[in-house]
């Protein structure tokens, strides 16, 4: 094998390779896009959405960002009063 002959087998070699790794990383970009814009829609009870069982049996419910999560609230702490006190 002469030299010009090597070299065109590994730059051959080199653009398969690349082309195949960039058709696969758009391929996976494109599914992953693609499937994430199902998750902008609004959910209620008549959406063809589901992210969960729990949508598809008792809707979403949101809570306000002035609700308590849970026996403490994390915002109001004596910490974070007294901070906000000063």
């Amino acid at each position: 094998m002469s030299p010009g002959e090597v070299q065109t087998i590994v730059f051959g070699l080199l653009r398969g390779l690349l082309s195949s790794s960039l058709f696969l990383l758009a391929l996976f970009l494109g599914f992953c896009v693609i499937f994430n814009f199902t998750k902008l829609r609004a959910i209620n009870k008549n959406s063809r959405i589901v992210r969960s069982l729990d949508d598809r049996l008792s809707g979403a419910r949101y809570l306000s960002p002035n609700v308590p999560r849970g026996p403490a609230d994390q915002l109001k702490t004596p910490e974070l009063q007294e901070h906000t006190g000063r």
